[in-house]
């Protein structure tokens, strides 16, 4: 069915709100203000609450809208619809607008907490148009065996010779790997890791890993990380979490080490938690640049990343300072940590896009911490937990984000929250 609205607003998920006969619609590549054409999506039903559609046609273009810059990822009517770039259409200027509105929207609305945010670019971003920032992309060979990714809402692929999102030297890589060329195995899953920051006399860091084999480079990849004029450098396995934008690790882990210095200056021998730690991006900057007594304990799911936030540490020499443990996060601090380390004076933590969720969030106000510095990947979640903070006595002091996701809706959120 297609229809012809007024987009009124935006919403989250790369979105924006119109109507139908008084019916919600989130409709995708629109922007507030604009007269568009809508296929509304299949299958329509009168009691549905809300309904979804993908714009065909613009008639009045709002002042932000752009030629999509990568054209695969645009709208299924203009020959797009491959994943990873819902707001390919959008401006520079305008996604970080979309993305400040929508994360007032969301602390207002469901975190209860009227708020600022500046949504700050990372160097060189702009200059590359919003492109060639990540490091490590995960594609699917198709039935010929070329590297290709799926169209959205279909098991249709598209097969392509470049990723416009992955750096350059990741582009570059792959080509030289003869990646671009095909000849894998129709359905493997590929994923091409190219740290950006290279260490030096560390060969072979890279990594392209078919149906979980590696086929050139190695499954340990090295990065390394500049924080406060300080390097640290990670073991990180090619396959788990890392930070995937190339400026994203610098950023937040100087957010983060800003905020906590900032909040327990006065603390001697403070007791740090650095929750959904993962390979120690915050652990080691924390454990170096806070305190030169400071004691740590790191809690992430994943044992493989555990065991690398283990060797990380002793390599940095703060080993005997962090207990990394291995665990879900609410049934480990359910437990209870041992000794001086279940006083927290300063958490730390970066959940899953899921948030922390109440649990987590209600035990770290037992824990008594006098601030909490919440990384979040995913606005709605972090405002669903800034309820459960507030309700707990904590009140958010300061809150900043990032745009480590151009051409996307996803930003990245650092809140403060103080007793």
């Amino acid at each position: 069915m297609q229809v012809t609205l007024r987009v009124e607003r935006y919403a989250d998920q790369g979105r924006c709100v119109g109507h139908i006969d008084g019916q919600v619609i989130f409709v995708r590549f629109a922007l507030p203000g604009e007269l568009v054409e809508v296929s509304v999506d299949l299958p329509v039903r009168a009691k549905r609450r809300f309904l979804t559609g993908e714009v065909t046609k613009v008639i009045e273009p709002s002042p932000d809208r752009v030629e999509p810059a990568w054209p695969l990822a645009g709208p299924l009517a203009w020959g797009g619809g491959v994943g990873g770039a819902d707001l390919v259409h959008v401006s520079l200027a305008g996604q970080l607008a979309w993305k400040q509105a929508v994360v007032q929207e969301q602390m207002h609305r469901l975190g209860h907490v009227d708020t600022s945010v500046k949504v700050l670019r990372a160097p060189g971003d702009e200059e590359r148009g919003g492109l060639y920032w990540r490091t490590r992309i995960d594609l699917i060979a198709d039935e010929q065996g070329r590297p290709s990714m799926r169209r959205r809402e279909s098991h249709e692929r598209v097969a392509i010779d470049q990723m416009p999102l992955a750096t350059r030297e990741l582009n570059d890589f792959a080509s030289r790997l003869g990646v671009w060329s095909g000849g894998f195995e129709p359905n493997s899953p590929i994923r091409l890791a190219l740290p950006d920051q290279q260490e030096g006399g560390v060969e072979d860091n890279f990594a392209c890993i078919v149906s979980s084999k590696v086929k050139a480079g190695q499954r340990k990849v090295h990065e390394q990380v500049d924080v406060e004029g300080q390097t640290f450098r990670y073991e990180v396995d090619a396959t788990g979490f890392w930070q995937i934008h190339r400026q994203a690790p610098h950023l937040l882990a100087t957010a983060v080490v800003r905020a906590v210095k900032a909040n327990i200056k006065a603390v001697q021998a403070p007791v740090i938690w650095d929750l959904y730690s993962g390979s120690g991006l915050f652990t080691l900057p924390l454990a170096t640049l806070i305190a030169p007594d400071a004691q740590l304990a790191s809690i992430e799911g994943s044992r493989i990343a555990v065991a690398q936030a283990h060797y990380n540490t002793q390599v940095a020499a703060v080993g005997k300072r962090v207990m990394a443990l291995a665990g879900d996060v609410a049934r480990t601090l359910e437990r209870g940590l041992p000794g001086k380390l279940a006083k927290p004076d300063a958490v730390v933590l970066d959940p899953p896009r899921s948030g922390a969720q109440a649990a987590v969030c209600q035990q770290i106000a037992r824990s008594g911490a006098p601030v909490v510095v919440y990384v979040a990947c995913d606005p709605t979640s972090l405002a669903r937990d800034t309820a459960t903070l507030v309700g707990q006595g904590y009140h958010l002091s300061s809150i900043e984000a990032f745009d480590i996701y151009p051409m996307t809706h996803h930003v990245e959120t650092v809140g403060v929250f103080t007793k």
